[in-house]
């Protein structure tokens, strides 16, 4: 017999989605983040020294001070949402051991709500009910699956190892290229991965993947435009 996810495979029907898509999300992040963050820096000292060492304990710093940060910012914020998650599952599992028919009741008019006839309603709840009670209230009512709560951990690290991988790029690119021309080839290094974590972003949401991409190439374009200024500025001012 073929099921949904069979005959959908590219459709999210599988368990774990929330976790994937949550550590994709933040995977993304990350390395957008890492990517700007970590380039602003380093061409913003490049542009007040030709100074290798500087660059370089700077690039350091940011890289590891932003990762750190990402993935404490990530875990904080994914540990709330789960500690919200299983409160609002323990909650349903205690209405529905204290009134069953209460909340049977609720079921049959959410989903007469979501447009079945009474008839069809009470028959999808009572089966439904019978199979995993619980499951089919926090699918209706709140959108959650019991056994997909998302991980704070999983997050936290995608997070952390995106920015350090998106971090690499600027940094690398402006040590190893020669002085004259570093900080063109890391603005062009750094446009192009902008433009790739901008399109997956928009794959992920579904949104529409050219302006997305234009949006993080603009943005990311002003930070190290201003970042180099202000560095050249302040080289020339100590000069």
């Amino acid at each position: 017999m073929t099921t949904p996810a069979d005959s959908h495979p590219d459709e999210p029907h599988r368990q774990g989605l929330a976790q994937r898509l949550n550590g994709l999300r933040a995977g993304v992040l990350g390395a957008n983040d890492g990517i700007v963050s970590t380039a602003a820096v380093v061409v913003g000292v490049a542009g007040a020294t030709s100074d290798v060492g500087p660059v370089l304990v700077a690039g350091l710093a940011a890289l590891v001070g932003g990762a750190v940060s990402m993935a404490l910012g990530e875990y904080v914020s994914v540990s709330s949402q789960r500690d919200s998650e299983r409160a609002l599952i323990q909650k349903e599992r205690r209405e529905l051991a204290e009134d069953p028919d209460a909340e049977f009741s609720e079921l049959v008019g959410l989903y007469e709500a979501q447009g079945l006839t009474r008839d069809t309603a009470t028959r999808v709840a009572t089966e439904l009910t019978a199979s995993d009670a619980l499951k089919a209230h926090l699918a209706v009512e709140l959108n959650i699956d019991a056994d997909d709560v998302v991980s704070p951990w999983t997050t936290a690290l995608a997070s952390a190892a995106a920015f350090t991988i998106g971090a690499l790029l600027p940094m690398l690119t402006i040590l190893l290229a020669p002085v004259e021309v570093r900080v063109p080839l890391t603005f062009g290094a750094v446009l192009v991965a902008l433009a790739v974590t901008g399109y997956v972003a928009a794959w992920i949401g579904g949104a529409r993947r050219g302006l997305s991409i234009l949006r993080t190439v603009i943005g990311g374009a002003l930070a190290l435009g201003a970042t180099y200024l202000v560095g050249s500025l302040f080289g020339v001012a100590a000069g």
